[in-house]
């Protein structure tokens, strides 16, 4: 897909240099490509993917990534196809990325993908995210399987100043805030795209600047 497409399909989610739009066209074609052989992600056509998929984690990234609350470490758990872990080690090259991927057929691809997008803030953990020995400025979550179990590990791979980003359904707010009641939920903020999809932040206190 050409960078001019890309471009226009996520300028309702935000708007990107010539670079990180051509990084873009690079994981698409990857996507495609590993796509035929595993389960990556259901959404197939590149049309649909770059709004699904790199506009919904790019939107999160510019909203999580703000200068006086900017993250040094940031935790994707149940990465899959690297949405949106991979989009914000794109985003901010400061940040340190970690890819919770414990499938090793798709861990595998993320470390193909970091390697073709040259991240050199990024890295996978392809292991069970309850032996992952760190904790995490930032630690996300979007889309994965046994939400209600993994929830409470999540917010347990969150630093003591950090904060928990859930990238979920506006049906699936009340039972995370139950699942994870230690942490100072936020207001939910409408994800772009018409999906249903809000972006909730939950947080243990404030983060260093």
């Amino acid at each position: 897909m050409d960078t001019a497409t890309i471009a226009r399909l996520l300028r309702p989610y935000i708007e990107l240099d010539q670079d990180r739009l051509a990084h873009i066209s690079t994981y698409i074609d990857l996507l495609t490509k590993w796509n035929a052989k595993i389960n990556l992600t259901a959404v197939r056509h590149p049309e649909e993917i770059v709004p699904r998929h790199f506009g919904e984690s790019f939107f999160a990234a510019k909203t999580l990534m703000l200068p006086g609350r900017h993250p040094r470490t940031v935790i994707d758990l149940g990465s899959g196809a690297g949405f949106p872990g991979l989009p914000m080690a794109m985003f901010a090259s400061t940040a340190q990325v970690t890819l919770i991927e414990s499938n090793n057929r798709k861990a595998a691809f993320l470390n193909e993908a970091i390697f073709a997008l040259g991240l050199k803030n990024a890295k996978v953990f392809s292991q069970r995210a309850e032996v992952y020995p760190g904790k995490a400025d930032l630690v996300t979550m979007r889309a994965v399987e046994r939400f209600e179990k993994a929830l409470p590990v999540a917010a347990g791979l969150v630093a003591p100043t950090g904060c928990l980003a859930l990238m979920i359904g506006a049906f699936q707010v009340d039972k995370a805030k139950e699942l994870a009641s230690e942490l100072c939920w936020e207001g939910m903020i409408p994800v772009p795209g018409g999906y249903s999809r809000v972006l909730l932040v939950g947080t243990r206190g404030v983060m260093e600047s």
